[in-house]
């Protein structure tokens, strides 16, 4: 083979697989300690859904209150433990206790609060509670009723922010190169989306067993007990490969140097709630970042609680429910992969930081309009619907999915990035705390926003169904903000990166300039 061609060859190689050969040993490990762990997090997200949605007396209402009033406090409790216990334990030992912790609860929950739900669930007094309270609070009586339920859904929203970002990330940055993040980090990407299709076929077999058993076995506490042991088993397999990883890894001076992974970095500015609205006030660019942040974070919630309740009354059985939520888990690792793959970095660069911002609001909108259609139209869209072979229903639990794969796709490969990148031209000062100030505004109001306004109308109007008008002219209302601000963003990006580009010097002798220009 010619110089040239193997050039070329290794160049292309390169690209698709920038691992080199000797590093497969800190790369393999470390990819499927992040499978595993994005395996659970599939299954746990199908199943918590399953079990807050089609519980005696619940419904998706409960999710709002559910994510405010018991998610929200939980998680400020555990970090404070996770504090107290990081200063008493080393990395290891707690990493290995948390991982441990959750696998615990999982066991019990099979092995005690399920089967013994009927007894342990305060019926009579969650009767009494909806007696005298408006229904509307309806959906905070379901998950006092459901509790233990509850506490599952809590433990498996806490496993993605603690097993994924806490735990994972926090190790990767701890023990991984800068030269070799740079290679590494997207393919864990992949490898956390690979993960779906294995969780979603599971959750599909599993949820399928009702079909085998006899008519007097509990299927969905048969399919649960099956969910569950692939669970444990799965966070076993990553504390054995964390194991293996500290034991020769993190031995091997080819992979890890704790003098040069832990060299000081600028402490990133914590700043308080009143302080982030200060900074965001004074900078327009940093506000409309902002805005696009939280714009996302109550658009998604918003859509996610009316499509789950329309899934409810498609398949209030809960072995249906699940097996669908194992179908959607492998559309939209589907979708994902493509979009990462093929989409996010074309459209980049074909089109143009500006375009690319701009299409995840789009897909919302347009998929939008089409769920919310077949809801509050669905009797001036009978004829259309019968003529396509479908009911108004099942049409609108197709948009909402459409929806929600494009949205979750669209985020990763699009939004993700653009985010990242609108932080490029600023200075370092307007970087560090304008991410500081993001991170404290978008991050309580973006994940809690949508909650507290479903929850407002649910007091407010008593149902899910009376709310969706409601909540679709919010949806709109915020998309459009978005869009105007993601416009507006996209000028301003423009503009820094005109004068970046301007000040960079050239060489007089070929016109051509000495450095690269942000794109």
């Amino acid at each position: 083979m010619s110089q040239p061609v193997t050039k070329e060859f290794g160049k292309w190689r390169s690209f698709f697989w920038p691992v080199h050969t000797f590093e497969l040993k800190k790369f393999i490990p470390m990819f499927l300690l992040f499978f595993f762990i994005n395996f659970n997090y599939t299954i746990l997200r199908d199943t918590k859904d399953t079990l807050i949605v089609t519980a005696p007396g619940s419904g998706a209402e409960a999710i709002p209150f559910l994510k405010v009033w018991g998610v929200l406090p939980f998680a400020i409790i555990f970090m404070l433990v996770y504090s107290k216990l990081s200063n008493i334990l080393s990395k290891q030992k707690l990493f290995m206790s948390t991982i441990a912790f959750f696998g615990a609860y999982f066991i019990f929950f099979a092995l005690v609060f399920y089967p013994f739900r009927e007894s342990l669930h305060p019926n009579a007094f969650a009767d009494q509670m909806q007696a005298f309270l408006p229904k509307g609070l309806g959906g905070l009586v379901a998950i006092i009723r459901n509790w233990t339920y509850s506490t599952f859904y809590i433990m498996a929203e806490l496993w993605g922010s603690v097993a994924i970002s806490l735990l994972f990330w926090g190790f990767a940055n701890d023990t991984t190169k800068v030269s070799e993040s740079k290679r590494f980090y997207s393919l864990f990407g992949l490898g956390a989306n690979l993960a779906m299709y294995p969780s979603g076929i599971l959750v599909k077999k599993f949820a399928q067993l009702r079909d085998i058993l006899p008519a007097h076995v509990d299927a969905w506490g048969v399919t649960l007990n099956y969910t569950l042991m692939a669970v444990v088993v799965a966070c076993v397999c990553v504390m054995i490969v964390y194991w293996w990883i500290n034991k020769e890894v993190l031995t091997d001076a080819r992979f890890f140097d704790p003098n040069e992974i832990k060299k000081a970095k600028k402490e990133k500015p914590k700043m308080s709630l009143k302080e982030s609205f200060i900074f965001l006030g004074k900078s327009p660019y940093i506000l409309c970042l902002a805005i696009l942040v939280i714009a996302y974070g109550v658009s998604i919630n918003l859509v996610e609680v009316s499509w789950k309740g329309q899934l409810k009354l498609q398949y209030p059985n809960s072995s249906d429910y699940q097996n669908f939520m194992g179908s959607f888990s492998i559309m939209t690792a589907t979708i994902t992969i493509f979009m990462m793959l093929f989409v996010g970095g074309n459209v980049m660069r074909r089109f143009g930081w500006g375009v690319a911002a701009l299409i995840t609001p789009v897909v919302l909108l347009i998929t939008g309009v089409g769920f919310f259609s077949c809801i509050l139209f669905r009797d001036s869209l009978l004829g259309v619907i019968a003529m396509i072979g479908t009911n108004p229903l099942m049409l609108a639990v197709v948009f909402g999915t459409v929806q929600n794969i494009m949205s979750k796709s669209a985020k990763y490969s699009l939004f993700d990035p653009t985010k990242e990148m609108a932080y490029i031209p600023l200075d370092q000062e307007s970087k560090v705390k304008g991410k500081a100030a993001i991170d404290v505004v978008g991050a309580r109001f973006g994940k809690a926003g949508g909650s507290l306004i479903q929850q407002g109308l649910l007091v407010a109007c008593g149902s899910l169904g009376a709310i969706t008008p409601y909540i679709a002219v919010i949806l709109f209302g915020i998309i459009a903000a978005w869009i105007i601000a993601a416009r507006a963003l996209s000028i301003r990006f423009n503009e820094l990166n005109a004068s970046q580009n301007a000040a960079i010097p050239t060489d007089s002798a070929n016109k051509t300039t000495t450095a690269p220009a942000a794109n």
